[in-house]
């Protein structure tokens, strides 16, 4: 007898629901991962959830996202569904017009709708936050419902509504016991798309929110930026939410129907489950996420509101801030100094924000920020000469050093060799020995830096034929070479030695350097970017009183200390950098931890509005030729 073949039909689903849950899966695994890898297992921990628990950010965020999703789901469904009814019943002329004008949002590209709502909020002066998020997700899930909703609409018997209230029904009676059971199949599936989109936004929230409000989508975009496990932990949590409530909607009116013996029971019961389980877990993460205030700290009741870098804070650091001072501080995180930047321009208020040296060098130019009150500044004096009279602030009235460093080479000392580097520096990125087994850094001005370092230039060169021959070195490297341009997934990716070598900052190649003892980092001859990201005062800040504390606070040794410790960047305290790269601290005996000082041919980036557009007009057509070379 012959065994009967698999249909290719099932075996299609059965590689497609693999190739859907893998990924889950793996994050799952990676989720109890005792190293801080996400590519490596290295043994079985809980360590991750315990810092997610621990974490106020992480869960504010978790209830952000559930808390806005129920709100935005049942507002956005009363709203589409009674929209959608009273269309039924309008002209034709005007349904159709309303049907092409509730389709447009859906056509839209998902970024063009974040910017008009940034923009209509900005324009009215409306504090963006919690209500700004809600309300562009009742906005965008509105043509969803309406969607849904209006072929079942279609579908009735447009007399249906007249007969029952032939029959005696009031008009409220005809819509809620008459319209509504029969569209409600449409109503669920609206709804249920509404949660869906709501839960998964990302582009419009991160577009709309402030004031420190984060949703998880926000939240785990920010930490995605640098290593940090908990990505997965929470993402995990996600997952078991999720799929306990499609579990609660699935089986609870399946038990309700058997008990009670009314389809109409299993009906209503559809969305209600999942609704309770939900307001259930968010009421939790509620209860774990108070803190009591105490009313005799000096602080007690006030807020700071800090705008830095995302992961580039110690994880004690703002609850200990907090616990000594009584205040409250609201963090908000940017990808780069020009989104900073943009921020600070619209008027938005902060309290502390962390740019780059060429950036606070603009905002002063700018009259953003504010001078320091020195009197107020018990912490200078901690502070490493190096990190002082720096170019971009020469006399230290408008910024505190957060962390420096260098820009140089993260290499596999089994790949390439010492003699190598010290012979051709930058160079290196065009020996066709390591084609196919580099990384380039996708930042501009460092791959400009590289490149015009490499050609014997200075990184702050005005000069067009120098950025010309700076850009036909970098195509030749793209095109010849074929290197994988990247961002923070380098420092995982090199501590596993995947290439033979990288452009990297040193405080990431710090951390590779203690995961991987086979990797070391070089600094040309020819001289690299000495940078300095440092802590300033906008000009329109609410609290600098408190501003200037928590300046005080983080450069005081102990937190500086955690900060460095944790972050892996070149600490400004000059105790703390010799400890922890002294015998038995956390980077002994690596030496990206410790820049280079002093030596002539570092420099420390100028701002220059002309110059700066040129090389990211010429940058974009690296990345062009590149794309089409590979």
């Amino acid at each position: 007898m012959k065994k009967k073949k698999r249909p290719i039909g099932r075996t299609l689903m059965i590689l497609m629901v693999i190739f859907f849950y893998l990924p889950i899966l793996y994050m799952i695994i990676f989720s109890f991962n005792e190293g801080k890898s996400l590519t490596a297992f290295t043994g079985f921990s809980l360590r991750w959830y315990k810092h997610m628990l621990e974490s106020r950010d992480m869960m504010e965020a978790l209830y952000t996202t559930f808390s806005i999703a129920l709100l935005a789901t049942f507002i956005s469904t009363v709203a589409g569904t009674i929209a959608a009814i009273g269309l039924s019943k309008s002209k034709k002329l005007v349904r159709d017009l309303m049907e092409q004008v509730n389709n447009l949002p859906l056509m839209n590209p998902e970024i063009v709708t974040a910017i008009g709502f940034m923009l209509l909020f900005i324009t009215f002066k409306v504090e963006k936050g919690y209500v700004t998020m809600l309300l562009a997700h009742i906005a965008f899930c509105i043509p969803y419902v309406m969607l849904s909703v209006m072929p079942k609409i279609r579908s009735l018997d447009p007399n249906l509504a007249d007969a029952a209230m032939d029959l005696g029904a009031t008009p409220w009676q005809a819509l809620t016991k008459v319209i509504v059971p029969q569209i409600t199949p449409g109503i669920v599936s609206g709804a249920l798309i509404a949660f869906t989109m709501s839960v998964d936004d990302f582009i419009i929230s991160y577009f709309v929110t402030g004031s420190g409000v984060k949703n998880l989508s926000i939240m785990v975009y920010t930490m995605s930026k640098r290593i940090n496990p908990s990505i997965n932990a929470i993402s995990t949590l996600v997952v078991v939410i999720i799929t306990t409530v499609l579990l609660i909607i699935n089986v609870a009116p399946i038990f309700l129907e058997k008990r009670e013996k009314k389809a109409e029971i299993g009906k209503k019961s559809l969305v209600l489950p999942g609704a309770v389980a939900v307001c259930a877990i968010l009421g939790i993460i509620l209860l774990v996420n108070m803190n009591k205030e105490s009313s005799d700290l000096p602080y007690a009741g006030q807020t700071l509101y800090v705008y830095m870098p995302g992961e580039y804070i110690g994880e004690e650091v703002v609850p200990d801030f907090e616990e000594q001072t009584g205040a409250m501080v609201v963090m908000e995180n940017f990808d780069s100094n020009e989104q900073m930047y943009i921020k600070v321009a619209n008027g938005e208020a902060y309290d502390i924000i962390i740019p780059s040296d060429y950036m606070i060098q603009r905002l002063i130019e700018e009259g953003y920020l504010q001078t320091l009150d020195q009197s107020r500044l018990d912490c200078m004096d901690e502070l490493l000469d190096a990190v002082k009279s720096q170019p971009y602030d020469a006399e230290n009235a408008y910024s505190v050093s957060y962390f420096w460093g260098t820009v140089g080479i993260v290499y596999d000392k089994t790949k390439v060799s010492l003699e190598d580097l010290e012979k051709e520096g930058f160079n290196i990125f065009l020996d066709e020995k390591y084609k196919n087994d580099i990384y380039l850094y996708d930042s501009e001005r460092d791959s400009f830096m590289m490149a015009l370092k490499a050609l014997g230039y200075s990184m702050n060169t005005e000069d067009t034929d120098e950025l010309q021959a700076a850009y036909e070195w970098l195509v030749q490297c793209v095109t010849t070479m074929e290197p994988e341009i990247v961002t923070d997934e380098i420092i995982d990716n090199m501590a596993q030695g995947r290439k033979a070598l990288g452009l990297c900052y040193s405080g990431d190649a710090a951390y590779i350097m203690s995961e991987n003892e086979n990797m070391g980092f070089y600094m040309p001859e020819e001289g690299t970017n000495l940078w300095f990201d440092s802590m300033v005062i906008p000009a329109n800040a609410e609290n600098p009183e408190l501003a200037h504390e928590f300046i005080n606070f983080v450069c005081s040794y102990e937190i500086a200390y955690d900060n460095s410790a944790y972050v892996g960047y070149t600490s400004p305290n000059q105790e703390v950098m010799e400890d922890l790269s002294g015998e038995g601290g956390d980077f002994e005996g690596i030496n990206a931890y410790l820049p280079r000082t002093d030596y002539v041919k570092d420099e420390v980036f100028v701002y220059n509005a002309e110059t700066r557009k040129v090389i990211s007009n010429l940058w974009s057509k690296v990345k062009i030729t590149a794309s089409n070379a590979n």
